[in-house]
């Protein structure tokens, strides 16, 4: 039942992101092979240009926007010669495997996050990094693996009402759990990465000590938590719970953390104390048909400056150092991955999520729903 509601769930997206729209051959029939739908049978015409070009698959959204301001137009800049179509319809697991056991790999460039380029990767699904052409040197050591190199950095951050408690607020996940010196309905997102780290550092455990993960006492915490706490599946709704005051502290991305302090003019504030910080990371399908210019392309996104400008664009940290000199104080203040910020976060255990995630995504819901 739940493989017929993902692929629903695809074709429903497959129809938003083509009708109606322009795309490229490449691009059009990529998709349609990631999904196993044939163009015919899709019933869709969307207009298809006859060229060679890059294809870069992300999640849609600003994100596309983004992208090709700070990334695609530097590197076309540079290569006029070249293309690149940006597939804004996700390179969800499921569908690069059937990209890829189809043999018709049609992207180039995919934007996920690090566990998941140590988890297929092995499994044949991915091409290893070519680090004769990508700087790893440009990243953080964690944010550089065999089959995936960093491109931005996200948070999980403690978010909190600056007005609830008469001045006090929360500074660590250990306050979190304070029921009684901080009343009030806490939100947390319904999936394991970070809500997990949370509730053990709540519970005193210190940052060299969280992986591997204890499951139990974790979970013995967010027991603890789940009558206090409302517990999202969509980023968006945890952040609107915030807004429309369901929920006065808790656990909230920083891209989103970020406007919603802006959108309340300060009634809502975040740390970066105690945030657990993830690399998400651009990974190659295996068989991809780009060639060198798939590593040209990498390589030019790790310039300081164009990872600035996303960051300006769409919250996204920048994964190189480098590009906190390229940011005055103010832009700091918001990059989690400006060195006085990481500094105070865990950094996510790709390793333990490449192995873990989905048993640990169970567990979790098993433990909220009893």
């Amino acid at each position: 039942m739940s493989d017929m509601r993902d692929r629903q769930n695809d074709i429903e997206r497959f129809v938003h992101n083509t009708e109606g729209k322009v795309y490229s051959r490449r691009v059009f029939f990529g998709m349609c092979a990631a999904l196993g739908i044939a163009p015919v049978a899709a019933r869709l015409s969307p207009a298809m240009a006859d060229q060679k070009e890059l294809v870069l698959v992300n999640w849609g959204g600003d994100a596309v926007r983004g992208m090709k301001a700070s990334f695609v137009d530097p590197y076309l800049k540079k290569f006029p010669d070249r293309k690149v179509a940006i597939d804004g319809t996700g390179p969800s697991t499921s569908r690069i495997r059937l990209m890829v056991q189809s043999g018709k790999v049609t992207w180039d460039i995919m934007d996920r996050n690090l566990h998941t380029a140590l988890e297929i990767g092995p499994e044949g699904m991915l091409e290893k990094i070519d680090y004769s052409v990508v700087d790893r040197s440009k990243v953080r050591p964690e944010h550089a693996v065999e089959w995936g190199i960093g491109n931005y950095i996200y948070a999980m951050v403690l978010t909190y009402n600056t007005k609830k408690w008469g001045g006090e607020v929360p500074t660590s996940w250990k306050d979190v759990w304070d029921f009684k010196k901080f009343p009030g309905k806490r939100a947390f997102r319904r999936e394991p990465d970070a809500v997990l780290e949370a509730a053990l550092m709540a519970d005193g455990v210190p940052f060299d000590k969280i992986y591997p993960i204890d499951m139990k006492r974790a979970l013995d915490m967010h027991k603890k938590m789940k009558e206090h706490a409302i517990y999202y599946t969509v980023i968006a709704d945890g952040q609107n719970a915030f807004r429309n005051g369901e929920v006065h502290l808790g656990q909230l991305l920083n891209t989103r953390a970020w406007p919603l302090k802006q959108d309340t003019k300060g009634l809502y504030d975040w740390t970066w104390n105690e945030g657990v910080s993830w690399g998400a990371c651009w990974m190659v399908p295996k068989g991809a048909q780009g060639g060198k210019a798939i590593w040209d392309f990498i390589a030019m996104t790790q310039d300081p400056q164009a990872q600035a400008e996303l960051l300006k664009s769409n919250g996204y940290g920048p994964v190189n150092p480098e590009a906190s000199r390229f940011l005055d104080a103010d832009w700091n203040k918001v990059n989690p991955g400006a060195p006085e910020n990481y500094a105070k976060m865990l950094p996510g255990g790709i390793e333990w999520y490449a192995k873990n995630a989905t048993a640990a995504r169970q567990q979790l819901i098993d433990a909220l729903s009893s």
